[in-house]
């Protein structure tokens, strides 16, 4: 035999005496059978296997018939384990290794395998040839299955203690029964507690609804009638009533027990369930079924881990159903002070929106109103009462109709919020509140804003940009009747059609974490690209905003939109505010009126009409104290012109210069004249309006108002 013969041949034994195998002594049969091992001795220069009577049992060879070859020894060794066992010893001999281990399974009579494992050790020579390989070879059956049953334990251990804690984890964030089914039918939810279909029931008056259904849960249908009373013919409410589990490992045996199920049996796709009863606080509330698609034996583990999810389902359903009961009573609490209706006003579009907090009774002292005024205007306001629970909610329903009752009085803003602040500190409580007033004329588009404490308001202009006028602020009311400071500047501003004006508390812009300008940052963004409706924007920021940002505090929103004005096809009507402190208000003016004059096709007076923009403009922010409104509108006259008109709130009227020739200013009337085709001025309500005409054609005739100009 080659060398290479010899290292690719696989150790057996020839056959030799017992007593003489390695010193052993005699050894009787039912010692062999005890100890099933033995050894051997491969001489690999002569290409024998000297192997004893043990070790031929071990590899189920007849110790009589056994010829001491090799090729022998492995003959009852299917391919793929003799080419394993080749690869050991080769690796062993030919790479220079001084042993090698290895596990067989060896094919006994009556079709049962046999584990074997084979150690041995590579004698070699001076020269480092291997020359001889002694081991021993022994049932490993015995070991290797103790040993797969503690890895098979191991690791449904470590499934069950996997599934308790992904449950418990899971339902530790659910706040509401929606969350808690969400939780168990949701993705990955079955996966989560180890089932292939699940069926959650809860008791609500005698009754057991069934509330969630998952996965291969069709015998759930047998409970579509439960909404009367519990029917102990069907598994879950028999569940219930009896306060016991019942684990059924087939159809059949679920089948035997409730013979009500027997009309669905042949649609079911499970083979095996666990209907198990849900028990908080020593009561049944509900009852959970999980089902499987493969056979379940339930023995005590699985049995153990069924309950314990049941446990803590029924917690987790307890606590849920508390919190949804305790914000129930805070929600009707918070909308019982809150207005019924808001009244419906002309010229404009009003909606509110008010969010409770997700926090049971912690609920907050947000509120809104509108209130009815004389002369066509009304009054608007947001607040926030300090605190979030049931008192607050309290002081706010008192606050509110205080407020109503002051406004509605035809007070001043400054003196509503007085007024208001003085009753909260006779209220005898330690709380205070914020809140934004104001009155509005739709009319005017006047909106005169106070403020004590709260985010003024932001104004959505008609080409969408936001604006965050400043508007003057008193202290928190209560808080300023305390320090003797009762004073709460009022604040002019102008709302010109299309406009929207939108007030807010802070539970929409304060996310946990975050500085709370980012939120405002992100309130006018969403204020900006929003759709333009008050109804729609409304919901948009409630979608976008008190959703965004979570659920820890409560939400006041109203939106008021001014309806806009477009004027008609032939004539129509631009209106847009320049703020006296907005750098870029001027410039968008301009741009504005010639974009608006290229969309009329009119674009050959842009040049003239972008002139005397500035110019009324200019007019206005350098000799009066406020703001403009700039009304751009098409005539509809057999000659198209166009019609400029800024609005102030200044009484003085322009009157004409005669600058001298180094003179920076003075000459605004001068080039109205040279460009208007008519001009003048108009008595507006609290102040005037300069306007022009640009046309193609000038009408003879003195402009009306060239007596008495200013610029």
């Amino acid at each position: 035999m080659t060398d290479h013969d010899r290292q690719s041949s696989t150790p057996a034994a020839p056959r030799r005496p017992i007593e003489q195998s390695h010193g052993r002594g005699s050894v009787t049969a039912e010692g062999l059978v005890m100890k099933r091992t033995g050894s051997f001795d491969w001489d690999l220069d002569t290409g024998t296997l000297d192997i004893d009577e043990a070790g031929l049992l071990v590899l189920g060879l007849d110790p009589l018939s056994f010829d001491s070859r090799p090729e022998s020894a492995v003959e009852r060794l299917d391919a793929a384990e003799r080419a394993r066992l080749d690869e050991a010893v080769n690796d062993a001999i030919v790479g220079g290794r001084s042993s090698y281990s290895v596990h067989l399974r060896v094919p006994l009579d009556g079709g049962k395998d046999q584990r074997t494992h084979v150690q041995a050790r590579v004698l070699r020579g001076d020269d480092g040839r291997a020359h001889r390989v002694v081991g021993v070879v022994r049932d490993s059956t015995a070991e290797i299955d103790h040993s797969e049953f503690l890895l098979d334990l191991e690791k449904r251990t470590q499934r069950q203690t996997r599934i308790v804690e992904r449950t418990t984890s899971a339902l530790s964030r659910a706040v509401t029964v929606d969350d808690v089914t969400a939780s168990l039918t949701g993705p990955s939810g079955l996966a989560r507690i180890g089932a292939d279909g699940l069926a959650l029931g809860m008791v609500e008056k005698s009754a057991l609804n069934v509330i969630a259904l998952s996965g291969d849960a069709l015998e759930a249908v047998t409970e579509l009638g439960s909404g009367e009373e519990l029917d102990r013919s069907l598994p879950l409410a028999d569940t219930v009533v009896s306060g016991r589990p019942r684990f059924l490992n087939s159809v059949s045996a679920l089948v035997g027990r409730y013979p009500a199920v027997a009309p669905y049996a042949e649609h079911l796709r499970f083979r095996a369930a666990a209907y198990l009863p849900l028990v908080a606080q020593a009561r049944t509330v509900g009852s959970l079924a999980l089902f499987y698609r493969e056979p379940t034996a339930f023995d005590a583990d699985e049995r153990s881990l069924c309950l314990g999810l049941a446990a803590i389902v029924a917690q987790s359903l307890q606590r849920a159903k508390l919190f949804d009961e305790e914000r129930e009573f805070a929600t009707g609490l918070q909308s019982a002070m809150l207005p019924r209706r808001i009244q419906e006003i002309q010229g404009g579009e009003i909606a509110v929106r008010y969010h409770a907090a997700w926090s049971g009774r912690q609920i907050g002292g947000d509120w809104y109103d509108v209130i009815a005024l004389p002369k066509d205007r009304f009054g608007i306001v947001v607040g926030d009462v300090q605190g979030h629970d049931t008192h607050a909610a309290a002081i706010m329903g008192q606050l509110r109709i205080a407020l109503r009752a002051y406004a509605a009085e035809g007070h001043a803003p400054s003196t509503v919020l007085a007024r208001a602040s003085r009753f909260l500190s006779e209220l005898d409580t330690e709380r205070f509140s914020t809140c934004t007033y104001a009155q509005v004329d739709l009319g005017s588009g006047a909106v005169r804003v106070v403020r004590a404490g709260h985010f003024g308001p932001l104004i959505r202009q008609v080409d969408g940009r936001v604006g965050s006028p400043q508007v003057r602020g008193g202290l928190p009311l209560g808080i300023s009747t305390d320090f003797g400071d009762e004073e709460y500047p009022e604040t002019r501003l102008d709302l010109v059609p299309g406009e929207t004006l939108v007030l807010y508390t802070d539970g929409l812009v304060e996310e946990p974490g975050a500085d709370v300008e980012v939120g405002v940052q992100a309130l006018i963004h969403e204020v900006s690209t929003g759709p333009a409706g008050a109804q729609a924007l409304a919901d948009h920021l409630s979608d976008r905003l008190w959703e965004r940002w979570g659920s820890g505090d409560d939400v006041a929103l109203l939106v008021l939109r001014r309806s806009p004005d477009p004027g008609s096809p032939r004539a129509p009507r631009l209106h847009q505010y320049v703020h006296q402190a907005d750098p870029e208000g001027l410039s968008d003016a301009r741009t504005m009126v010639r974009q608006a004059l290229n969309d009329w096709d009119m674009a050959e007076l842009a040049d003239d009409a972008e002139l005397m923009t500035g110019e009324l403009l200019v007019n206005v922010l350098l000799h009066t104290e406020g703001g403009a409104v700039l009304t751009l509108e098409v005539l509809p006259e057999p000659v198209r012109r166009i019609r400029l008109s800024v609005q102030d709130r200044s009484s003085v009227w322009p009157r004409r210069r005669s600058p001298g020739e180094t003179a920076t200013s003075g000459r605004g009337l001068l080039l109205m004249d040279a460009v208007a085709a008519r001009w003048g001025v108009e008595p507006r309500g609290e102040g005037k309006a300069v306007w022009c005409e640009i046309g193609p054609s000038k009408p003879s005739g003195p402009s009306p108002a060239k007596s008495s100009a200013r610029t």
